[in-house]
């Protein structure tokens, strides 16, 4: 990893806490990791340090979509893989948001492996959807990124993140996490044209 890649994802851990944060405690240790990512950006750029925290603090950039990526994971018998939230809100794919400095592509294996324990690897694009603010889905348009994955390593292991993880026949998901099925139900069309399978699903 280069330094101004560590150094963007400190900075981003740093005003993720700071805007979050209540406890002062933690809100002083977010300004100290701030503090040494700026100074730090300082020395490698020759710029001021102020410069740099006022503008890492004052940047809101364009408003642009945030990035998400999902893995559609399948089995031999067209079941699907799919994680029961922690959160209470559902069945879902694999999936999370691209983190700073990752490509799609990086974020959707690491949220594989983070969230099941599988290592994969990329078979081929499903398609992007988007997720327009809603009530229901909170203030931001959303892009997903939605692959078909291949397992090529690792055990099935359930992390933080969830309260059960197995694979599901699609009409039989007792609940979905948000869009979640439309997501499942385009990746398995091409999934079962692949396998020379008559889709299941419309």
């Amino acid at each position: 990893m280069d330094i101004f890649t560590l150094l963007d994802r400190l900075q981003a851990i740093a005003r993720d806490g700071l805007h979050y944060a209540a406890n002062p405690f933690d809100r002083e240790r977010y300004e100290r990791l701030m503090d040494l990512a700026c100074e730090t950006y300082s020395e490698a750029l020759e710029a001021p340090t102020s410069e740099i925290k006022k503008r890492f603090l004052g940047e809101i950039g364009t408003i642009t979509p945030k990035v998400g990526t999902d893995a559609a994971i399948f089995n031999s018998r067209g079941e699907i893989l799919l994680m029961d939230r922690a959160d209470g809100s559902g069945w879902c794919l694999p999936c999370g948001f691209v983190e700073p400095n990752e490509t799609p592509v990086e974020g959707i294996i690491r949220e594989v492996r983070e969230e099941t324990g599988l290592e994969v690897q990329i078979n081929r694009l499903v398609g992007v959807f988007t997720r327009k603010p809603s009530a229901q889905y909170g203030p931001h348009t959303t892009l997903s990124i939605v692959h078909l994955c291949d397992v090529i390593g690792g055990q099935l292991a359930l992390s933080h993140e969830g309260l059960g993880l197995q694979y599901w026949d699609i009409g039989a998901v007792p609940r979905w996490h948000t869009t979640h099925e439309k997501l499942a139900r385009a990746a398995y069309k091409i999934w079962a044209a692949d396998e020379f399978i008559q889709p299941i699903c419309e």
